[in-house]
């Protein structure tokens, strides 16, 4: 396998250290983003001289655009960039208050954008290059109490897709990562749950909540093997638009997009008496 240099944001814990780890594993050279100094240190413990951390916080553009550009210049060439860094936010949608809404998108949808948007300009001068993002098996389906989430991973998965069809002419190739529930904090100390305001949703959601808590530490998804398919995946000629992980999450997305199918067949005809009856006019 050749040798690559990778980016990853969000490396800290969770998939993104996972991610990490793997392509480390495999030989690579990896610099992660980290938001203290005591991340920093650790991060390049795990492979001195390969492992390379940058503190950074996605949503600060100018941030973004200027690591990228550093790490071009003093580590070399990026072959891999890896938007990673992201959380969940938990609640219904009454009772979610719109700041944290904002700040959801911020940091999942913006922060992924201006990492791969600093990346391109050099991957398209070389004509080369991997972008990838973790969007969720919540970006291909809904579950309710995390519309905030969800809503945030289905507009990544939009750009991501969008950018595909644009980048393909240049030899760059855009994954979406879609993973399913994975063992890691990310529905235990990493997520951020909105208050409970309306009674209204006890019977509902009580019991979801719990069941996420409760599930936290023991899910079904190793965070090692998502890295080991992930690393396989970048150095594939031809890699997937999308790339589901866990089998939990190609059952639910399987079940979420049968669900869109079953609505266009049987509204089909309504869908089609939108038209001119004469056609369109060009």
């Amino acid at each position: 396998m050749q040798q690559q240099n990778w980016l990853i944001t969000g490396v800290s814990t969770g998939l993104g250290r996972a991610f990490a780890q793997a392509a480390l594993d495999a030989g690579h050279t990896v610099v992660g983003t980290v938001r203290a100094e005591r991340d920093r240190a650790a991060f390049e413990e795990l492979a001195p001289g390969r492992a390379h951390a940058r503190i950074l916080d996605v949503t600060d553009d100018g941030a973004v655009v200027a690591v990228v550009d550093e790490v071009e210049r003093a580590v070399g060439p990026l072959d891999v960039v890896l938007a990673n860094a992201g959380y969940g936010l938990e609640g219904t949608f009454e009772e979610t208050p719109l700041g944290e809404v904002r700040r959801q998108f911020e940091v999942n949808v913006f922060g992924a954008m201006a990492t791969l948007q600093a990346a391109l300009p050099h991957m398209r001068a070389r004509r080369r290059g991997r972008l990838m993002a973790v969007t969720s098996m919540g970006g291909l389906m809904a579950v309710p109490g995390m519309s905030a989430y969800c809503g945030s991973k289905f507009a990544l998965e939009g750009v991501l897709e969008a950018l595909g069809k644009e980048v393909a002419q240049f030899g760059i190739h855009v994954t979406a990562i879609e993973p399913g529930s994975f063992r890691t904090d990310w529905a235990g100390r990493s997520m951020t749950r909105a208050a409970r305001t309306v009674d209204d949703y006890d019977e509902l959601f009580t019991p979801i909540r719990q069941a996420r808590q409760k599930a936290s530490g023991n899910q079904l998804g190793n965070p090692a093997k998502a890295g080991e398919a992930v690393v396989r995946i970048a150095s594939v000629e031809q890699p997937p638009a999308h790339l589901v992980l866990g089998s939990d999450a190609l059952r639910l997305v399987a079940a979420g997009r049968a669900a869109v199918d079953e609505d266009i067949r049987t509204w089909e005809e309504l869908s089609r008496t939108t038209d001119f009856a004469e056609g369109a006019q060009l």
